[in-house]
């Protein structure tokens, strides 16, 4: 998700095991709520893999053409060794002279593959994300579903539908159409996150400044109520500034705010470096959690690893100064942004750690971008030691603790 589609503290280490991330919490421990949560877009397809769509969906900007240098979608690089089945594109081979290839979303050992990931790497649960269902990408997304809880049942993670309001012009009557007819069915499946004992829904979009969010405040509140009015507990994914209501945030969407039962205010391309995330923490992530606290709402703030093609991962820092900050906030929950986001360079899922697993003269930056030498996995391990510092399961520390390789 992003918006152009809907784009100074020094830290010292701690000998002491975090506090309870839940002890000012309106909400007990559940399937969110003193959780590591990820952003799932599940959204690549590949000419041949049997998906509906039936084209390179999300790899490339002309889906009925594969991805290639002047014809791409794509900004990092996956690594692609643990799945069974990739799809060649027309970029040039990689530097290790094999053959560039892509994996499918729509394959399920795709999406077993990611959910194992998960598992092994304290992802415990998953948002699927779900854009507006209702034209020709409709069936793939329903599909997606499918294979999501199929994963999620079978590698013991939750997972929760997470829409997207982007663009969605009859969003207030469809969104709920969507979820009587075909989403609510998937709350009986016990890998279905729930918490305080209700099926979780997350609505992504409400309130931001831009020309693909412009629904008025009494038609958002609306949509809130209606969802807790279906037993939801509901997540708001909201802008970076929605309690001033400035910047990134419409004025006059307060109520539409605190209505919801936790928010998750958006980060992408919002911080660059470690001053960046020391800014957030001292001026913004407190009065967040003050407010959430008096309104008895959870608190749910974006963990980023940073845009790796524009150079702002710092080989992790960035991404563990926010565990670290924000695990000292005492923040409720965790969300992930984003789990497999290779469009924005933002993605945790293994990723090309070398030139060598890299298109030649692509031009697309590895994960030794900076210099330091990081395995394919390094920031789905580095989210593992983030969880276990958030949870209480180990020291609070500034100091990253997770080797970039293993």
């Amino acid at each position: 998700m992003k918006l152009t589609r809907r784009t100074f503290l020094a830290g010292t280490t701690a000998a002491v095991l975090a506090p309870s991330s839940t002890a000012s919490a309106a909400s007990s421990p559940g399937d969110v709520v003193g959780k590591i949560t990820v952003g799932y877009q599940g959204w690549f397809t590949c000419a041949g893999d049997g998906a509906p769509i039936n084209g390179w969906w999300h790899w490339s900007h002309d889906w009925g053409q594969p991805p290639s240098p002047t014809n791409t979608a794509l900004v990092s690089w996956p690594d692609v060794r643990d799945f069974a089945s990739t799809y060649q594109t027309a970029y040039p081979n990689l530097g290790n002279g094999q053959g560039a290839r892509l994996f499918s979303s729509y394959d399920q050992q795709t999406v077993n593959t990611h959910f194992q990931w998960m598992q092994e790497n304290g992802c415990d649960t998953a948002a699927l994300q779900r854009f507006n269902p209702t034209g020709g990408e409709g069936p793939t997304r329903d599909a997606m579903a499918v294979k999501v809880r199929q994963a999620a049942e079978q590698y013991g993670r939750k997972f929760y539908i997470m829409y997207d309001a982007s663009g969605w012009t009859s969003m207030q009557s469809e969104m709920k159409a969507d979820w009587t007819s075909k989403m609510s069915a998937y709350t009986a499946s016990p890998a279905y996150a729930r918490q305080n004992g209700k099926p979780v829904v997350c609505i992504w979009g409400f309130g931001f400044d831009d020309p693909n969010h412009t629904w008025p405040p009494d038609v958002c509140l609306d949509v809130v109520n209606w969802f807790k009015g279906q037993g939801c507990y509901v997540i708001g994914g909201v802008p970076t500034h929605w309690l001033p209501g400035n910047e990134d945030s419409r004025p006059g969407y307060l109520d539409v705010y605190h209505a919801f039962n936790m928010l998750s205010p958006w980060m992408v391309g919002r911080i660059s470096d470690l001053a960046g995330a020391d800014h957030f923490y001292n001026n913004v992530n407190p009065q967040d959690q003050a407010d959430c606290d008096a309104h008895g709402i959870d608190y749910q703030p974006c963990v980023i690893p940073g845009d790796l093609q524009s150079g702002h991962r710092l080989h992790g820092d960035l991404m563990w100064r926010q565990f670290y900050n924000l695990t000292r906030v005492g923040v409720q929950g965790l969300y992930i942004s984003m789990f497999d986001e290779f469009n924005e360079g933002n993605q945790i899922a293994k990723t090309a750690e070398t030139s060598a697993f890299v298109p030649t003269g692509s031009g697309i930056r590895a994960l030794d971008e900076d210099g330091t030498a990081c395995s394919a996995d390094y920031y789905l391990r580095l989210t593992a030691d983030g969880g276990r510092m958030f949870k209480g399961q180990a020291p609070v520390t500034s100091i990253r603790p997770t080797p970039p390789q293993v």
